[in-house]
Order: C-alpha cells, then structure tokens, then sequence
C-alpha cells in the first residue's frame, strides 16, 4: 500500500506549509505525471465565444476549439481566465461562482490543487460593478505615485475579497508614437515618469496579496507605423535606455511577480519566442523568480501571425523553452499537443519542469497548496453559506448585492486621482474659473478677476453629456458592457454636463451635442453655435470614444492615421470660434490631438485622459475654480497632425533645427501645466560642483506660492549631457517632486542624485557612466522657455560601467 513518502501517493510532505516553498515543490513535482505538470502551465477561458464580438481579430481561430473542462481538469488546472471580465456578473454571484469552480477543479484533480484566477485591472477591478478609475495616462498626468500606489492597493482588495489571485497590469510601455491606438493604457512618453508611477501601481496591488504582471515585455509601444501588432524597427541602444528601464523599476522597487510577454517581434524575432530576453536577460541577468504569462493567444500567433512555428506543438516548442511558463487565456499549444511533443522527444521534459517548478512555487505563495485553502473568498465569509466551503443551497437573494466593489473609499480615490490628473493647457485670456463668486477668481498666474458669476454658459460638444467618455478602453462598460446592450454601467459615471449643474446650480447651462465623436454628420452644427453666441462662454467637450478593434477612436487595435481630431469635431469648434464668444475647450481623449491651428483662438484649453467615474466632478471643479488645476503632461501635444513618431527625447537632429523645414516642437510640451496660482523659483544650489563617477550630490531649489490660491507645483529635474560618446537626449527626466503649497508657503525641494543616473548604452552596447561636464535642469516642463535654474557639475574620475544593480530614483525630499 503506497504512502505519503512513496511518489505514486498523491499526498506528502508538499503539503506541509512549515517546510520551504522550495521542498515542498519538488516533493509534489516527483508525484506529478507529464499530463499533471503540463496541466498546470496553461489557463481556461470559460465563457469566451469564438463567434461574439468581443474577441479580437485572429482570436476566433484560437478559440475554435471546444473546450471539454470536465476531462481538463481531471489532470488540474493551471490559471482561470477572467471570471468576472468576460461578461457582467453581480460581484457576489461572481464570487460564489468562482468558488464553486475552485472546488470543483480541485475535487477533479488527484492533488486537489485549484487554479490561478486572473483579471485585468488597468483602470481598476474590470468587473461589473465595480470603480472605474482613470486610465494610466492620467496616472502620469498627476506625478503622484503614492496616490497611484493608494489606488492600486485598493484595487486589489477587492480583487483579493472575491477570490481573484493575479491582475493584468500595469502596462509599462512607453509611448514612442502617439498615433498608437493603446496610449491610453501607458503611463506616458518618458521611461524615469512611467518606471517611477508604475513600481508605484505594482507596489500597492502586491501589498495586498495579488500577483501583478507587468506587460508588455517588451517594445510593444514602438511598433512600426503605430500599427497594432506591427514589427519593432527599435535598436538595441533604444530598447535599452527607453524601452527596458520602467521594467526595471517595476520590477526592483514594485515587487512584480509576473510577466506579460508582448505581440511584438524585434528585429525579425517575436518576444514570445525570444530566450535572450525571457531568460538571459530576465532570468540570468536582473535576477526575476516570478512568472512569465503569454500575452493573449500570443503562443499561437507564433504559428498563425509570426510564422516561425510549423504547428502547434512547434509554438510551445518555442515558447516554453524561450521562458513562458504559461499560456493564456486558454490552452491551445501548451495541452495535448505539448504532452505529445515531449513524448516524441522533441521538447525536453526539463523545459516543462522549469517552467512547473515557477508556478507551483507561486501557487505555493498564495496558499493555494496548503492543506485548509478555502475556496471562500473574503467578500463572502458570513453570507448565507459560510466560510471555508461552498454551499450549494446558498440563497440567492441574501447573496446578491452584498459585495460592494464601488465603495466611498474607492470613489474618493477615483476623484481625487482624477483631479489631480487634469491639465490646465491654457488660459491665455483668463475666462477660468468659471465661477468667480466665494472662490476668490482667479486667471492664469494670478490675475484677478471680477465677482460675477459666468453668465449664461453653452455646454456643447459629443462628450459633454456622455458617461462612456470618462472611460478608458479597459473599463469594464467599454471592454464588455458594450457587448451586452441594455446592461447598466454598474457604478454611476456623472457626465461633465450633469457636474456642472450640481457645481453651478444658480447658472444658466444651455446643452446642444452639435456632433459625434467620429460621424460625418454637421447637422448640429447650427443649434450649437446659436447657443455658444448667445452665451458669456462656451465650454465645448471633444474628444475620443475608447473602443476596441475599431470600436473606438481610442483602444487597442483604433490606432489613427494622424493626430486629427476625429471626425468633424475640428470644424464644429472652428465655427464655435466663430462666434466671438470665448470658448473653453475640454479635452477627453486617450492621446493627444493637434491644437495649433486653435491656440491663439481659444480662451483656455483644458485635458483630461478618460478621468473615470468621476471625472466628471474633477473636471467641473476645475472649471468652476473649486479645484485649482495641478495636473502636468505626461506627453507632449503637438502643434500639427503631422510629424510622428517623435517624443521629447530627441538628440539635437532630432529637434527643430536648420537643416531641415520640418519644426516637430510641441505646442505643449513633456511636463507642462498650469495653476490658478503662481509659483517662484529660487536659491538653486548643489552640495559640490564635482562628484566622482560613483559619487553623489544633493541638487535643491526653493518653491514659493506666490499667488492668491493654494496650490500644487510639480518641480521636474533634467539631466542635459552637452557631449557624450554616443548622441544623448537634449534633456531627459530623472526625478520630480509634486509640493503643494498654501499661499505665500515655500518648502525646499532637494534631489539625491547618484552618478548611476547619468549613465547610459555606449559605443560598446554596455552600460557606463560617463565623466565629463553635466547640467542639471530644475524645470517645470521639458520646454527651454520653463527651464528656472540651470546646475553645472562635473563628474570626474574613469568611465565606469554598471549594470541592473544601478542606482535608478533621484529620491526627493521636501523640506
């Protein structure tokens, strides 16, 4: 009779949560068969339909196959693919269902092991009913990474509460041509602001218990034409110095413990067939023990899209030994196909086992091994049903409603995130804020303004009385919700124009849509600019519809030809400014749109990037003048439609120059945005003028509230390496402080600056630090004209190089 040491016995000393993770894996791993361990590397997607909507293109093939979970799961399970992102579900029926799938994959198998669930939750929980929060560009907006950390942390609470283990995000890609259809999704155009924002995001949602998985590794962003799914012409120089760091960060100073391959091929060779990246690189270099997850259908499209594998068992072939360890959503190369493969001898078993061993071991993190692991997620301990087990005679009614994923807290979150994330472009005449009565007006810098209320306002625009525009792509409304017609949102998402009501009761609101987002029509042309000329102001609210696969004029898979705005909505405002009457332009867009053919025409320009639910109320505040606007760019916003890819991360040939007619300056630059109040600047000074090159030096400047308002200045230090080895940016980003400041409050911002930071890819391809003459700008955008202090430093001593050990923040303290 077989015993718990003898390896045929299913049970043993794996289950003992007192040993190592490590023992305990490899005493399960020698009881496994070949078909136990391949079932634990791929994932099931319950619910997905090969003929809806809701797949993209190329992902109905991948999906073709019926998927018979009873015979499955005999053998286990590896992950459980979005059970509450694929189609609307009340959060606690959703969380009594997963339960009952956990046990019943862990009665089927013979280790009674259940799955990884996994969800998205870029722009929070994708679940029905739960908070919207806003997209990661409007992360980047607010160079805030606590709260951003405060947020994901509160994300993934509710995650945890309903039984989810993993969450897809966040995206790490950084922008590198904004016609791409997935800006939205990045943190922006600068790999210090998204490395720093991002470890932030992956350090809260990993406090709470969740795997994060950091997408898309790597080089996705830089896709040839801004085409989705298009090659990557990048160099190594360039996916070295932009593409690879926010990785880094997220990675070292997040704690990520999963990754996403990315779509992309560089340089003729798909990341998810690639060894030098998923393994010597990620593995053997920068030390990562987590898990690498395949990117949707991303194993298939090796076959299908790549063609570099013959067949299916060729993809997994490919995949697996290059270092993906599982498949996702669901299993097509890494089940039968994969079992045969190494039966014929033509995938080694080891490769199977190394990528077995990577997730048992989290598996074993999440308590999914132990003994008394409860399929009883926390929302639910109390319910009829109890904890520590599923009841089949739970009732339904007391169950339903009784997990509340939009609670006060998250909604507050979500406010005060997008508040902050909102940028006051301009207001070169002053017509903001809105509601000068007990708010003490104010224009820009200051400039004071008279009592009276607005007057009448025209409110008009397609998203001025819309919800979906406060939401991102990966909001669940948009993501799924669209699918499934006559299904309410779930949480409430006030529109702008409801906002404006509630923030100015006793003004005269006239509302005309006057056109879509991206429909030819011009028939509301006319009401529209009848009520903007018999108003004092005229608000218009353009922008973006996020969307999928051409859903959207924003989204993974809507990428635009050109940075126009979409549809008539440029004609439509050059007749509101027609008029005379000073228009306000309110901006809800996934990507920046050219403004130049408007700026010396418009009273003020006001962006937001899909603010989430309550967007609305932020940017009402900061219109009315409740809210004084702090947000900064987290890219740059062009002055023509034209000139793309280009980011402020540019050589001198790559600015304007003389030798060619081309000017690719920004309207707006990288780090712009301004205030109801002013801010001076002064008393810039360094702790020595020369630091060896493995010194440090203490760079600080003075900050005054020189206005009538409190305030937040976000003080933005770029480095600037006059001569260099290789061509270096003009100036690049390595640290920044957001201070807020009562009115006439000063505080002292002071820079720790390491010599690591200066470095960067030489002639060689290794990494070094350079000697030499430096200059260190405080700046309050990227722009020369909002440069306030320059400091020169010399590093002196030999070149020096360094490695993924480096020092990588320029940590800031306000004094």
């Amino acid at each position: 009779m077989a015993t718990e040491h003898d390896p045929s016995h299913p049970h043993g000393p794996w289950r003992d949560p007192s040993l190592p993770a490590g023992t305990r894996v490899s005493d399960l791993m020698a009881r496994m068969t070949l078909e136990e361990k391949v079932a634990q590397l791929y994932g099931v997607w319950v619910g997905a339909d090969a003929e809806g909507g809701g797949v993209a293109p190329h992902m109905h093939d991948n999906l073709a196959d019926p998927v018979d979970l009873d015979k499955l799961i005999s053998t286990g399970l590896g992950q459980l693919t979005r059970p509450f992102g694929t189609a609307p579900v009340d959060p606690a029926l959703g969380a009594r269902s997963l339960a009952r799938a956990q046990q019943r994959i862990a009665d089927a198998n013979r280790f009674g092991i259940p799955a990884v669930a996994h969800e998205e939750c870029l722009a929070g929980f994708a679940a029905w009913g739960a908070t919207i929060y806003p997209v990661p560009l409007s992360w980047g907006a607010s160079w805030n990474p606590e709260l951003v950390r405060e947020m994901a942390a509160a994300i993934g609470s509710d995650l945890r509460s309903v039984g989810v283990h993993q969450g897809l995000a966040p995206v790490l890609d950084v922008v590198r041509d904004l016609r791409w259809g997935r800006v939205e999704e990045t943190i922006g155009e600068d790999p210090y602001l998204v490395g720093t924002v991002g470890a932030a995001y992956v350090a809260g949602l990993e406090s709470t218990g969740i795997v994060a998985t950091l997408k898309h590794f790597a080089g996705y962003s830089a896709s040839s034409g801004a085409r989705n799914l298009a090659p990557v012409r990048a160099g190594a120089r360039e996916v070295a110095d932009v593409i690879l760091p926010p990785f880094e960060h997220a990675l070292r100073d997040g704690g990520a413990r999963s990754v996403m391959h990315s779509y992309s091929e560089i340089d003729g060779v798909p990341a998810a067939a690639d060894p030098r990246l998923l393994t010597e690189l990620l593995r053997d270099i920068w030390g990562f023990e987590g898990t690498v997850v395949a990117d949707y259908f991303g194993i298939g499209f090796l076959e299908t899209l790549h063609r570099v594998a013959a067949d299916r068992a060729d993809a997994a072939r490919l995949a697996l030994t290059a270092g993906v360890d599982v498949e996702l959503p669901t299993v097509r190369a890494y089940g039968e196909e994969l079992v045969s493969a190494v039966r014929r001898g033509d995938v080694d078993e080891a490769s199977v086992d190394r990528a077995l061993r990577r997730v048992l071991l989290q598996k074993c993190e999440l308590g999914l091994l132990d003994p008394d692991w409860s399929a009883e997620p926390a929302a639910l301990v109390g319910v009829d049903g109890g904890a520590g087990g599923v009841d089949a005679d739970v009732d339904v009614d007391q169950e339903r409603g009784s997990v509340d994923l939009d609670p006060p807290h998250n909604r507050d979150l979500a406010r005060r995130l997008a508040q902050q994330a909102v940028v006051l472009l301009d207001n070169a005449v002053g017509v903001l804020p809105l509601n000068r009565g007990g708010q003490d007006g104010v224009g820009q810098d200051g400039v004071g303004q008279d009592a009276a209320g607005p007057g009448p306002v025209a409110v008009v625009g397609p998203l001025a009385d819309e919800a979906m525009a406060m939401m991102g792509c990966y909001s669940f409304p948009a993501h799924v919700g669209v699918l499934h017609p006559g299904t309410p949102t779930g949480v409430e998402v006030p529109t702008l124009l409801e906002s404006l009501r509630a923030e100015l009761p006793g003004s005269e609101l006239r509302h005309v849509r006057g056109c879509d987002v991206s429909a030819p029509s011009r028939e509301g042309f006319a009401e529209a600019v009848a009520a903007a000329r018999e108003s004092s102001v005229c608000v218009a609210v353009l922008g973006d519809r996020a969307g999928l696969f051409g859903r959207g004029t924003s989204g993974e898979g809507c990428d635009a030809a050109d940075l126009t705005l979409p549809g008539v909505q440029g004609e439509f405002l050059d007749a509101l400014l027609e008029t005379g009457t000073p228009v306000v332009l309110v901006l809800l867009t996934g990507r920046p749109y050219a403004l130049g053919r408007w700026a010396d025409r418009l009273g003020a320009v006001v962006q937001a990037f899909f603010p989430g639910e309550e967007g609305g109320a932020a940017l009402a505040g900061v219109l009315s003048g409740r809210v004084n606007p702090s947000g900064r760019l987290p890219i740059g916003i062009p002055v023509g439609p034209g000139g793309q890819p280009w980011t402020y991360l540019q050589p001198p040939l790559g600015n304007a120059n003389e030798v060619s007619n081309l000017d690719p300056t920004p309207l707006y630059a990288f780090g712009h945005g301004r205030s109801y109040t002013s801010f001076e600047w002064d008393e810039a000074e360094a702790t020595a003028g020369a630091v060896p090159t493995d010194g440090e030096v203490e760079i600080s400047v003075r900050v005054r509230n020189t206005g009538p308002r409190d305030g937040a200045e976000v003080v933005q230090l770029y480095l600037h390496d006059p001569v260099a080895q290789v061509t270096r940016p003009e100036s690049r980003l390595i640290g920044y402080a957001r201070v807020e400041l009562a009115v006439g409050e000063q505080r002292r911002v002071t820079f720790r600056v390491h010599a690591d930071t200066t470095s960067f890819t030489g002639r060689d391809g290794r990494r070094v630090v350079e000697p030499g003459r430096l200059e260190f700008r405080l700046a309050a955008s990227s722009a020369e004209s909002d440069i306030r202090s320059r400091v020169p430093l010399v590093l002196t001593g030999p070149e020096r190089r360094v490695d993924h050990t480096r020092v990588l923040t320029c940590p800031a303290v306000i004094g």
